[in-house]
């Protein structure tokens, strides 16, 4: 059923790019959709209507936006494709720097929050490469384009392209300045406007709260969000475990929110390691490695890693990066910058 409407979504992008005309300026502003999300900024949050209407003008169409958000690489690629592309020995050896330079930064919000420091920098890793590349489409640009030239998700990225407006005049911030990914998400760890208003935080203290270009507020804003979501200090993420399951298992299923338990993968002749109560939460995966087929028991923490990026490839990205952070952090010669994973 996802292939068919995903099928379907991607022809009606097709469709908008043969119809619409390729147009700088998209003049957003003039359209029926357009002058009712005016009407609504200036109603209900209070914003003047030539503001937003000399926003919306400025508002440029990228038909490159919309081609990339019909193929994300979490829907086009396998597992062994997905993983090359953030278990490398740079990404990790980056890592484990950043780790260093922030050290204070990691070990208070691994402190506050109960999140462990190398989830936290896997995430910003698999984001932005620890901030090295935060995207450069103008958000502005890629929230309208989505919001209005978008049909199957316009109504959330209109509701986005309200967040955004409502957090750049919180934060002081220039609308028409600010870049991020083909999907309007900012800064070290790629937050949407929505998420950067609920859970980014000023985590060093000077009044402003900017994860675009300061690390340390992205540190703790990450850590913010996974606690909001119920991160379960100290408990597992996932594990592979070597017995198997025929295809078409119903203990295989597609949901990413674990609704079996240890206990019905242990009858089912599985042996998984983890320290877990039997009633625990549990769901198997099926991933095409490099080396053949994979099975992966994941848990309540793997399930709160997809509440970031709405995929199980990406969770386990962040959590296969996020082991070779901590093991290779751990080893005595990094203590003096020292790395042998090259």
């Amino acid at each position: 059923m996802n292939a068919v409407i995903n099928s379907a979504r991607n022809g009606l992008v097709a469709i908008a790019l043969l119809l619409a005309p390729a147009l700088a300026t998209a003049q957003y502003d003039t359209t029926p959709e357009g002058q009712a999300f005016i009407r609504d900024m200036a109603e209900r949050y209070g914003f003047q209507a030539s503001r937003v209407e000399a926003l919306l003008a400025s508002a440029e169409r990228k038909d490159s936006i919309l081609e990339a958000i019909s193929r994300p690489a979490e829907k086009t690629l396998e597992w062994r494709q997905y993983r090359k592309i953030f278990i490398r020995p740079e990404r990790i050896d980056q890592g484990v720097e950043f780790l260093g330079q922030h050290r204070e930064a990691f070990e208070r919000a691994e402190d506050e929050y109960g999140v462990p420091a190398s989830v936290i920098a896997a995430i910003i890793g698999v984001e932005t490469w620890y901030g090295t590349y935060k995207g450069n489409h103008r958000v502005l640009d890629a929230l309208a384009t989505l919001a209005f030239d978008y049909p199957p998700r316009s109504r959330f990225f209109r509701s986005e392209l309200a967040q955004y407006l409502l957090m750049t005049r919180e934060q002081g911030f220039d609308p028409e300045e600010l870049t991020g990914s083909y999907a309007g998400a900012m800064g070290y760890g790629q937050f949407i406007s929505s998420s950067y208003r609920h859970y980014a935080i000023d985590f060093d203290g000077d009044g402003v709260v900017d994860i675009l270009d300061n690390p340390v507020d992205a540190i703790g804003s990450v850590a913010n969000y996974f606690r909001a979501h119920h991160w379960k200090q100290g408990e597992p993420v996932a594990e592979q475990v070597r017995d198997s399951l025929p295809e078409g298992s119903p203990l295989l299923t597609g949901e990413l929110k674990p609704g079996l338990t240890v206990n019905d993968y242990r009858q089912a002749g599985l042996r998984p390691e983890a320290d877990l109560a039997g009633s625990a939460k549990a769901r198997a995966i099926r991933l095409a490695g490099a080396d053949g087929p994979e099975l992966w028991l994941t848990y309540h923490n793997f399930y709160v890693i997809t509440r970031y990026n709405h995929s199980h490839l990406y969770a386990m990205a962040v959590f296969q990066l996020a082991d070779a952070l901590r093991e290779l952090a751990s080893q005595p010669e990094k203590q003096n910058g020292v790395s042998n994973n090259s």
